[in-house]
């Protein structure tokens, strides 16, 4: 939680809620997106 972290196709972000092995919830600014697991196009910073 908390962590910054960038998408291939959002842009940069910040990590506002973890489903464990699931999904993270991740806040780009504009709009808050569920990324589900394996988070391939997600990285952090």
């Amino acid at each position: 939680m908390g962590n910054r972290v960038t998408h291939d196709v959002y842009g940069l972000g910040r990590v506002t809620g973890v489903e464990e092995g699931v999904a993270v919830i991740v806040d780009f600014g504009s709009l808050q997106k569920r990324i589900m697991s394996p988070y391939t196009k997600l990285t952090n910073l």
